[in-house]
């Protein structure tokens, strides 16, 4: 098993990454009954993309040699309705270092190859950016 769900009541869950014991909680959104008062399931979804993007980038990047630390990711997620899903995301990556283009054209490619990117339903819109420091 990978990890435990339990409702806690209130619209909130809480999930136990089982070899960690690490946990997070999820509350339904304003717009859907709910407090809003930690993520959603839909907004752990889109974090989901953007965190599995930057860690195999960071995987290549140690490959090469380049260390990304400090990168970061905005995500925003759109929600459509009837049936209610995630119609787009979208992640805005900023570099604080620099690469030249051939290292960022290799780590863009990885980033949009990630599993979660691979998994999400080809109606999901999804909409990458890519900030680096510099222009070369």
């Amino acid at each position: 098993m990978t990890s435990k769900v339990t409702y806690l009541g209130n619209l909130r869950t809480e999930s136990v990454h089982l070899k960690s014991n690490n946990s997070f909680l999820t509350d339904a959104p304003v717009d859907n009954n709910g407090k809003g008062e930690a993520f959603s399931p839909t907004d752990t979804v889109a974090t989901g993309l953007a965190s599995c993007m930057i860690t195999v980038m960071g995987i290549k990047a140690n490959d090469m040699g380049v260390d990304m630390k400090g990168t970061t990711a905005h995500v925003t997620k759109t929600m459509a309705s009837d049936p209610r899903r995630i119609s787009k995301i979208e992640v805005v990556l900023d570099f604080p270092f620099e690469a030249d283009a051939k290292t960022r054209k290799i780590l863009e490619r990885i980033a949009t190859t990630c599993p979660v990117h691979y998994s999400l339903h080809p109606d999901i819109e999804k909409d990458i950016t890519f900030n680096w420091t510099n222009s070369n």
